[in-house]
Order: C-alpha cells, then sequence, then structure tokens
C-alpha cells in the first residue's frame, strides 16, 4: 500500500515544525508564520490554523518545508509508512 497523506491540523503542523526549530514570528487572523534563521539565512513557512488543512494546502506546505529540511527528516511526520 502506498504512503498516504495525514490529517493534520494547524497545531499539528505548528508542532512539528517547533521540533525543526521554527518559532512563530507572527499572526494574523487564523494564519502563523513560522520562522527560523539557518546561517544567517531567514526561513520562513506561512500555516493556517484550521482542523483540519486541506490535503493541497498540506502538500504545498511539505513542498515549501522541502526547501529547509530534508525529505528523510519531514517525510514521516505528513504521510503514512
Amino acid at each position: 500500500m502506498p504512503n498516504k497523506l495525514r490529517v493534520l491540523s494547524g497545531d499539528d503542523i505548528i508542532f512539528i515544525f517547533r521540533k525543526f526549530g521554527f518559532n512563530i514570528g507572527y499572526s494574523k487572523g487564523s494564519h502563523f508564520k513560522l520562522t527560523r534563521v539557518v546561517e544567517g539565512e531567514k526561513q520562513v513557512i506561512v500555516i493556517p490554523r484550521h482542523n483540519p488543512i486541506a490535503k493541497g494546502t498540506l502538500k504545498s506546505i511539505y513542498r515549501k518545508a522541502l526547501e529547509y529540511i530534508s525529505e528523510e527528516e519531514l517525510r514521516p511526520h505528513f504521510y503514512t509508512e
């Protein structure tokens, strides 16, 4: 059976990215901007605090996060094994 995208809430995703060193830098309405600085580079991911997050939005967040975090580290948090 192929890996399946998990059902996650915005709070779940914020918890995941905090493990990788991201902090809530800013919020407006139901969206949170998570930031971290690595080797002088500011890394930003915007997370809607919805429950659950739509699958398309979840995939988009995952693809954006791959710019900053390796797939081996990130995939287990977003996909079932």
